[in-house]
């Protein structure tokens, strides 16, 4: 074990410290993230393993929809008025589909911050993501936090010219590979790809991976720590979320208070120490660049690096572990009630110990019950709730249907024989990849006759209508009813279309006009 004078002290400064708080329009301090070492940072490169790797390889999946459909699995057809997810097909009438989704995804987001935070800024926003992956690349040339800090500082040399045209030149062929998968969703990818490459794509295409590269490369590359301060709105929005059995990074000065690089001196002279032995280990690899210590703050994604470099130095000093931690406010206070004898004095590490200097059992610790309450239930609840109805309502949608359009000008026709006739146009909407053969039929109306123009055969109440995959088919059909069959009111009759093979129905219910004299 290490006395707290072996303990590497960082000259480490919060660019926010709330000792010297920064006017709103003042320059920018560079930031350098030390890297961190620890089971957060291992599950912060887990998650941008997968968030990356479903980014950049989703549109190279293949899903077979037969010969009459594309084989993307995931494809935003907007050419075609379609959207592909692997065995999902929605049309733009069905977007309702997507804006559920987005629903859900708030309330998902509502739900995750009441329970652990900023959990989504701290692991999975792809701001953070892909700032993370620039920083992979500028520490792998430039070096760890001290170097980096001392090229920085160092004249422009020819090292520091080729490190610094490398780092800037992989960032650029990161933002293009970030627009050029973003443009890959929307038609088929390795077409998309040949087309790209020769020349031979649309100018849309083109502009796209330009805007998306100098985006990433600027606010990946360049911004960083500023796009989550000034530009997201989310940390204004996140503090009506959280309440005081939310989950956050907190530094437990009930334990770390006062804090002291000597402490065998301090205790030696009567006086109370606490754990924390200010090495600035958590202000140099916080990727904002604050200091946890001054308490929650806008600047904070949770990304709980520095309870990774802070545990490793509680490690070396033998000590336990959790002087920054994830915590709830309701615990936070009540420790401190015990730290402070209800707040009778200030912060006493003495109280929170017993004499054989482990914790005391009056202190409150995290269980995950704690979590679950009644605002975690109601969101859950409703997030649940649309999931399933999205879910049943896309297992039992119709693929077939039918809408009809009457003829406004002229309403009715009076043939040479006496009889009516109205006309209507008929949509007949195939919305599964397979041609189908639809019998249009007529119900009500006795002894009346359709014709649909196009088809020539006799008259009839009924005919079957070869419909193409995917395809919206418009028929012009015209119905003939005899004079005598019209009395009374203007009377109604139901276009049927069904599917012999699925057993698929749909029906429409339409008007038949006659003269005012005939009524």
């Amino acid at each position: 074990m290490l006395d707290n004078i072996q303990v590497e002290r960082l000259e480490a400064e919060a660019v926010n410290s709330a000792k010297t708080r920064q006017p709103l329009y003042a320059a920018r301090k560079k930031i350098f993230p030390k890297r961190a070492s620890g089971s957060f940072r291992r599950f912060k490169w887990l998650v941008m393993a997968i968030t990356l790797g479903i980014y950049y390889l989703t549109p190279w999946l293949r899903w077979d929809r037969g010969p009459f459909a594309p084989d993307q699995a995931v494809l935003i057809d907007l050419a075609n008025r379609r959207f592909y997810f692997f065995f999902i097909e929605i049309w733009p009438q069905e977007f309702y589909y997507v804006a559920g989704l987005l629903v859900m995804a708030g309330i998902g987001l509502f739900l995750v911050t009441s329970t652990v935070g900023r959990a989504w800024c701290g692991y999975t926003c792809p701001q953070t993501v892909w700032v993370d992956l620039f920083l992979v690349v500028e520490r792998a040339i430039e070096g760890d936090r001290n170097a980096r800090m001392k090229l920085d500082a160092g004249p422009w040399a020819a090292r520091k010219l080729v490190l610094r045209v490398s780092k800037h030149a992989i960032w650029l062929v990161i933002g293009a590979a970030t627009g050029g998968a973003w443009i890959f969703y929307f038609a088929d990818a390795p077409t998309l790809i040949r087309e790209v490459f020769t020349g031979t794509a649309a100018p849309i295409a083109y502009i796209t991976i330009a805007v998306l590269t100098a985006t990433t490369y600027t606010f990946g590359g360049l911004m960083r720590e500023q796009v989550c301060t000034y530009m997201c709105p989310w940390p204004r929005i996140q503090a009506a979320m959280l309440d005081e059995n939310s989950l956050t990074v907190t530094y437990n000065d009930w334990r770390g208070e006062p804090r002291s690089r000597h402490a065998k001196k301090v205790l030696a002279a009567g006086q109370p120490v606490g754990d924390c032995v200010d090495c600035n280990a958590c202000v140099a690899v916080c990727p904002m660049g604050i200091d946890i210590r001054d308490g929650q703050q806008l600047e904070c994604i949770t990304c709980a690096l520095c309870i990774d470099a802070c545990d490793g130095v509680m490690d070396k000093l033998g000590k336990e572990r959790g002087l920054i931690s994830y915590a709830t406010l309701s615990d936070y206070n009540a420790n401190m009630a015990v730290a402070t004898a209800g707040g009778s004095c200030s912060v006493n590490p003495s109280l929170v110990r017993t004499d054989g200097g482990v914790f005391s059992d009056r202190l409150a610790h995290f269980h995950l019950r704690k979590i679950f309450r009644p605002r975690t239930f109601v969101y859950m609840g409703a997030w649940s709730a649309i999931g399933l109805a999205l879910l049943y309502s896309l297992l039992t949608r119709d693929r077939l249907d039918v809408s009809v359009l009457h003829d406004r000008n002229p309403q009715f026709v009076t043939l040479s024989d006496g009889s009516i006739r109205n006309g209507y146009t008929v949509k007949l909407l195939n919305m599964i990849p397979e041609p189908r053969t639809i019998v249009v039929t007529m119900q009500g109306l006795q002894r009346a006759e359709m014709n649909v123009v196009g088809i020539d055969l006799p008259a009839d109440r009924s005919f079957a209508i070869a419909v193409e995959p995917d395809r919206l088919k418009m028929l012009k059909i015209f119905v003939r009813q005899p004079a005598e069959q019209l009395k009374g009111q203007a009377q109604t009759f139901k276009f049927r279309v069904e599917d012999k093979a699925s057993f698929e129905v749909d029906e429409y219910t339409a008007t038949f006009n006659a003269p005012e004299i005939l009524r």
